[in-house]
């Protein structure tokens, strides 16, 4: 079984984000990168799928240098080999840019299932992974909390607003992966070294067959600026017993707030 895997590389969910000179991305100086946690999901099935049935894995990334290391990242989990697509050209794609770029690369490669996670953490647009499928012209299965698969026939269990809905398909597929599917292992000491030792593939636009497609000129999507959200004003904390805190509550939604 061939088995592929999207992975992002995102800014650590804990780190302190402030927006660039340019107004058009975040300032990167003194940000951690890291695998978009939803990705983890979708490592650790693959790793899981392989075991159970055998064959191989692929880890697929798009982006800049701050790639790499979530490429060796994936490796030093257990995934085979992989991919690291860069160009300058893709350099800030949006959602229908990378889908585009990541069928490019996955098209030819015979994978029976591709993973990714449902969203890349930041962005949070969870688009890529269905637009893939569609351009790749796939089954697909997204925000998946759990997965059967029997030879090339598939079961999962998928989120949805208020419930859960059950789907089922014939491989080929891809699969967006939700927390809760999966317990992601943590690389280990090994791994860590072996990883390090890997070849990493690249590929740039040329390689694809896409050079000249996804020119800053030629997107549909361009941003403007950004911004970051205004700061709230700090909370108010009403003193005295019950019955004087409700009294100066009413007033304040009256005098403030003005709802009442």
């Amino acid at each position: 079984m061939k088995i592929a895997v999207c992975v992002k590389a995102v800014p650590d969910t804990e780190s302190k984000i402030a927006i660039a000179g340019d107004k058009k991305n975040i300032d990167f100086n003194g940000v951690r990168i890291i695998t978009s946690p939803y990705d983890e999901f979708a490592i650790e099935e693959a790793l899981k799928l392989k075991e159970k049935n055998g064959g191989e894995t692929t880890v697929f990334s798009v982006g800049g240098a701050e790639a790499t290391d979530v490429l060796r990242d994936s490796l030093a989990r257990g995934i085979d080999s992989a991919v690291h697509i860069n160009d300058e050209e893709f350099a800030g794609l949006d959602p229908l840019s990378t889908a585009k770029v990541l069928a490019a690369a996955l098209k030819d490669g015979g994978y029976d299932a591709i993973f990714c996670g449902q969203q890349g953490v930041g962005g949070d647009n969870n688009q890529v992974p269905v637009m893939l499928a569609e351009l790749l012209n796939m089954a697909q299965a997204s925000i998946i909390v759990k997965l059967e698969i029997d030879g090339n026939k598939f079961k999962a269990e998928r989120e949805i607003e208020g419930a859960h809905e059950f789907v089922e398909g014939t491989l080929p597929a891809v699969f967006s992966t939700q927390k809760g599917l999966n317990e992601p292992r943590y690389p280990s000491i090994k791994g860590v070294m072996a990883a390090r030792r890997k070849e990493i593939a690249v590929k740039n636009a040329e390689a694809l067959g896409v050079k000249g497609q996804f020119t800053v000129e030629s997107r549909k999507v361009k941003v403007k600026e950004m911004a970051l959200p205004k700061e709230r004003p700090l909370g108010r904390k009403l003193d005295g017993d019950a019955d004087a805190q409700v009294k100066q509550l009413v007033e304040l939604l009256k005098t403030e707030a003005r709802v009442i």
